[in-house]
């Protein structure tokens, strides 16, 4: 009898543990990524495992929340953060202890807001924006229709820059400074400080990136909007000497010679995102704009030079409102278009983007949206359009 009492109380015991095992916290801060150290309360945090398990909680006043999860806070975990008004912010984990700050939704149709966050070391990140006469950072926070929103000196972040509208025909590079190692172009903290950055158009997030692992150097070079509009990765880390503040010249010297990142895809995810694209247009055509919309970003996501998935998006965007989200997607398949198609797409593209502009009172805009959809289809539709917006325009 005492045996069996014992070997109850063993199994008991064996039984808790393996249920508590795997049960672990996960502590996260949310902020504004506008206004600095505001703490967002009442947001709902989502921690997501393959898509199936989920848990949430919401914001204290403080913006911080305990998740306690059944399944590890790793690469497998997803993290999404909702609050009306607000951008919904979707980030690969590992998560704990981290702070992520949310965007408040934005009206241009051609505003970009990008946000920064990291870890807890390096102490100091900073944010780069250089476009024609005009270098946005820390120590030139106001550019032209460009401001460096929020600074941060002391670990996770945000730092947050704003283009409140993008010029059309001008180049910008944005890059990441690590000023805590500005003297030292070898030092890998950069690379091991976790470091997100999250661009968003519109009321959407558009892009993330992570920052590359395993890699020397105190500069990393993320991305370029160029002159049509068009989203270029670099996602690469470079070192640099600065003994202050980072010039200039310094920045560019590094920029300039940044090559696109090499964007490899295998035949089957090709043939998976294909096949995501599909499901969208089915979920198109039922009215179900949002899983269309799912659908079209995961096949994106998979093939990032999908340029049907991406004119799909465009036109689903459009659908719901989603304007600005709509003009970004759109010039991404114009980029991308090619094959017999191509002449098609881009027209099509061209003249979506002049509609938005034109029902916003942008009339210039519209006007060489719809001249570009004429360089490529001779179409009666576009030269009324052009005509329309040339009378707007005279008078």
């Amino acid at each position: 009898m005492k045996y069996n009492i014992n070997h109850w109380v063993k199994a008991a015991a064996i039984s808790l543990l393996t249920s508590t095992a795997f049960a672990a916290n996960t502590d996260i801060q949310v902020l504004s990524a506008t206004i600095k150290d505001q703490k967002i309360s009442d947001a709902e945090v989502i921690l997501q495992k393959n898509g199936n398990q989920s848990v949430s909680a919401s914001t204290d006043n403080n913006g911080k929340t305990s998740i306690n999860t059944s399944f590890a806070d790793d690469q497998d975990a997803l993290l999404i953060i909702k609050k009306n008004g607000y951008s919904n912010l979707v980030a690969k984990c590992p998560c704990n202890g981290m702070t992520y700050a949310l965007s408040p939704e934005m009206k241009d149709l051609d505003g970009v807001r990008v946000v920064l966050n990291w870890g807890a070391e390096p102490e100091d990140l900073d944010s780069h924006l250089v476009y024609p006469n005009n270098h946005v950072y820390f120590s030139n926070q106001e550019g032209d229709a460009a401001d460096l929103d929020v600074d941060d000196t002391t670990s996770y972040g945000p730092e947050t820059i704003t283009i409140q509208r993008k010029k059309d025909g001008q180049r910008y590079v944005y890059a990441v400074h690590n000023f805590s190692d500005r003297e030292n172009p070898a030092s890998d903290s950069l690379s091991k400080s976790n470091a997100v950055v999250f661009v968003y158009v519109g009321k959407t997030l558009v892009r993330t990136y992570y920052v590359p692992k395993n890699q020397q150097g105190n500069l990393w070079t993320i991305f370029a909007i160029n002159e049509s509009g068009e989203f270029i990765d670099y996602n690469t880390i470079k070192g640099v000497t600065s003994y202050d503040r980072l010039q200039t010249a310094e920045f560019r010297q590094v920029t300039d010679n940044s090559v696109a990142a090499d964007i490899s895809v295998s035949e089957s995810d090709k043939q998976y995102a294909v096949s995501l694209n599909r499901k969208g247009e089915a979920a198109y055509k039922e009215k179900d704009f949002n899983a269309a919309i799912n659908h079209f970003q995961s096949a994106i996501e998979i093939n990032p030079q999908y340029g049907q998935a991406y004119s799909n998006l465009g036109l689903t965007f459009q659908k719901t409102g989603r304007v600005a989200e709509a003009i970004w997607a759109n010039r991404k398949a114009i980029a991308l278009a090619s094959g017999s198609a191509a002449a098609t797409v881009k027209a099509n593209s061209y003249y979506n983007n002049g509609r938005i502009y034109e029902a916003a009172g942008q009339w210039n805009d519209a006007l060489r949206e719809y001249q570009n959809a004429k360089q490529h289809k001779n179409k009666q539709t576009y030269d009324e359009a052009i005509e329309r917006m040339m009378s707007k325009t005279a008078n």
